[in-house]
């Protein structure tokens, strides 16, 4: 019989009442934009962390053993309003100035961010004093990842003092998002700086903790040490810290993302003698196991599951041949293509690649099922020119679904179609209605940006639900958090516990990952 109705949320399994896992066979597209990056290490870690929850998702349809358990938490943090205040003074250069930038982007990354939970605000200052954003401006963390990455520096004077004053008055005040001073809520404050202020701190730091704020003062190289401590909240030692120079300052990510932490776990510290999956739960912990495995009786090691063999899936790469791409980043794009590739069963009954490119206009690499081993493919990827043109995103959208996924061009009836747009830029095109349209087809879509990717594009293209399905960084070392939210699952038809492939196929992703870490 036909599987049953089902309103199970984005890519969960769903149960039966007799337990069996069922479908309504969702398609899916699959679009990649260029990041324009040129890091080879940082694309590395973009595709390997992408690589490995979403090659769980493409090559085999298969799930394992129990119910999918979620993963223990490193930590949640209390609801808190945020302002980094930040000295772009003279002494501080341009790239520096980067470093501080990523910086926050970093800390931004650990928290938990939106209305009702953590709210982040920046103070640019150097002779002036300059609201980058307020409290209120942005409430999910891609649009503060986005607004730090444009913020420019100053480069004039050093007037601490004033900056913190604007923070008292201005910054944690009502009108600019703050909430009314409670116990439920943290009103913090985190001043990096680099030399001596040109204006008193003493007192008007002594107001922002008599209101309420916390302090942590950073100190960069030849910061005035004692100029730190009259900033900062008591104790001294939790809230003063210092580093040689901008260049490592990012070792101080961890510090904050612990000191926002709130409800730590068993999991987080390691304390736990779990072999795949650590969940906290209070006061203690459980384990569980990845998809391809069971628990055993021992409830902390785990036993891959034998039998059965991958689904097929159709995938179609769409790639940004954009002039902003550039062509020692298109070559990384290529051979991040065929990373992905190795890790496909490729055959007539299983996975079946398609490659389009476009820029000013689209150009159909070849279709699906022209090439039936890995081997034609990879060559092929590694022939393809580069456009170097526009960026016309919903034209290239609209191919896919009139062309690449059409049964002329090697789509096979009933197959789960399979996609994420991956993007650094904003289209030059209208994509509404090529990104309804393919989501109104069953397709599911993942939106992926990175630098200048336009938030409210990603979260067009996504299907819902949305928040499962768009990511975005400011910065190409953090995108690895990306892969761990990718962790989902898709229902079957077939016996659950039928998965030797995902287990092959899990090794082989985790040495693909391991080769390119080292």
């Amino acid at each position: 019989p036909p599987p049953a109705p089902h309103t199970c949320q984005g890519l969960a399994p769903c149960l039966s009442e007799e337990g069996q896992v069922n479908t309504s066979g969702p398609r899916f597209l699959l679009a990649t934009l260029h990041p324009a990056s040129s890091s080879s290490a940082a694309m590395d870690r973009i595709v390997s962390a992408l690589l490995l929850s979403l090659l769980l998702l493409l090559q085999s349809y298969g799930v394992c053993g129990a119910p999918p358990q979620p993963r223990g938490t490193l930590c949640r943090t209390k609801p808190t309003d945020l302002v980094f205040i930040i000295d772009s003074s003279r002494s501080v250069r341009p790239h520096e100035f980067e470093k501080i930038k990523v910086f926050m982007s970093q800390v931004i990354e650990g928290l938990d961010v939106g209305p009702n939970s953590t709210r982040v605000g920046v103070i640019n200052y150097a002779s002036a004093v300059k609201n980058e954003f307020s409290l209120k401006t942005y409430q999910t963390k891609a649009g503060l990842l986005q607004a730090v990455r444009r913020i420019e520096p100053l480069s004039t004077g050093t007037m601490t003092g004033l900056a913190i004053q604007f923070a008292i008055s201005r910054a944690f005040s009502d009108s600019e998002g703050a909430r009314v001073r409670s116990p439920n809520f943290n009103k913090v404050a985190i001043v990096v700086t680099d030399g001596r202020p040109q204006d008193g701190v003493q007192d008007v730091s002594a107001r922002a903790r008599a209101a309420g704020i916390e302090i942590f003062a950073i100190g960069v190289g030849r910061v005035d040490m004692h100029t730190l401590r009259q900033i900062a909240s008591q104790p001294l030692d939790d809230h003063v810290d210092y580093v040689e120079s901008y260049s490592v300052i990012e070792k101080l990510t961890h510090k904050f993302q612990e000191a926002f932490c709130v409800v730590s776990d068993l999991c987080a510290t390691g304390d736990h003698d779990c072999e795949h999956i650590c969940i906290s739960i209070p006061g203690a912990y459980k384990c569980a196991c990845k998809e391809g495995f069971t628990l055993n009786s021992d409830g902390k090691t785990c036993s891959a599951c034998s039998g059965g063999s991958g689904s097929a899936l159709d995938l179609v790469f769409l790639i940004d041949g954009s002039k902003s791409v550039r062509p020692e980043n298109f070559e990384l794009v290529k051979k991040f293509i065929n990373q992905i590739v190795d890790s496909l069963e490729v055959s007539e009954k299983q996975a079946q690649v398609g490659l389009v490119q476009y820029s000013s206009s689209v150009r159909q690499e070849f279709p699906l099922g022209q090439f039936k081993n890995k081997k034609d493919i990879k060559a092929a990827v590694k022939k393809m020119a580069y456009m170097e043109k526009g960026t016309m995103t919903g034209q290239a959208l609209k191919y896919l679904i009139d062309s690449s996924f059409s049964i002329i061009n090697g789509a096979r009836p009933g197959v789960p179609k399979v996609g994420i747009v991956f993007t650094d830029g904003r289209s030059q095109d209208y994509i509404t209605d090529a990104a309804k349209k393919a989501k109104d087809l069953g397709f599911r879509m993942f939106a992926v940006g990175v630098g200048n990717a336009v938030e409210d594009e990603l979260r067009e293209i996504a299907s819902e639900p949305v928040a499962e399905h768009y990511f975005y960084t400011a910065d190409f070392r953090t995108i690895s958090k990306i892969g761990k939210k990718l962790q989902m699952k898709i229902c079957i038809e077939e016996d659950p516990c039928e998965c030797k492939s995902i287990v092959k196929f899990q090794t082989k992703v985790e040495d693909l990952i391991n080769s390119l870490q080292q």
